[in-house]
């Protein structure tokens, strides 16, 4: 693998009328922000070979939304990832360093964002780029990291769908 992205689910709906948290679907903006996130990540060339995606509803619903942008990908639905902790995410992008040239891992904080500033911690990331992340994980945000041939992430780049600009938005049609 020499990318690895990790990203959090879009905004969701605060309950679900049946069937727990899991069951909990997108909001209309969640389902605006996941579209715009995937059209960012092609633009930029982030197009993953396999996705890891949490079985919750709202993280299957952001992938539906994403997925055309990003054209023909290996989807794998994995329990085992809705409200993972980062230990457990870890394990997965550690079992499928030899899978993808770039991998894309879709579930939910904390795990999310405590793997990201392990990574940024483990990487020495700068002071400026520790903070930003610190500063929390948005629901539809994405964390962008090279990996080198040893597995070590080093911090690529953040997005955010509210960072993305009115430009971009434009552009979505």
């Amino acid at each position: 693998m020499h990318r690895l992205i990790l990203m959090r689910h879009a905004q969701a709906q605060p309950s679900a009328p049946a069937g727990g948290d899991e069951a909990r679907a997108l909001s209309e903006t969640g389902l605006r922000d996941a579209a715009l996130m995937g059209r960012a990540l092609a633009e930029r060339g982030l197009r993953p070979d396999l996705a890891l995606v949490s079985t919750a509803t709202r993280t299957r619903q952001t992938w539906a939304q994403m997925h055309d942008a990003l054209g023909d990908v290996e989807v794998r639905d994995e329990p085992a990832l809705y409200n993972a902790s980062a230990d457990t995410l870890r394990r997965f992008v550690e079992n499928s360093e030899e899978e993808a040239g770039c991998l894309l891992i879709l579930a939910h904080n904390p795990g999310v964002h405590v793997l990201a500033v392990e990574y940024l911690t483990e990487s020495a990331a700068s002071p400026a780029v520790t903070d930003r992340l610190a500063g929390g994980f948005p629901t539809g945000a994405a964390a962008i990291f090279t990996v080198d041939v040893a597995g070590r992430c080093a911090y690529e780049g953040f997005l955010t769908p509210q960072s993305l600009g009115p430009q971009f938005l434009g552009a979505a049609g």
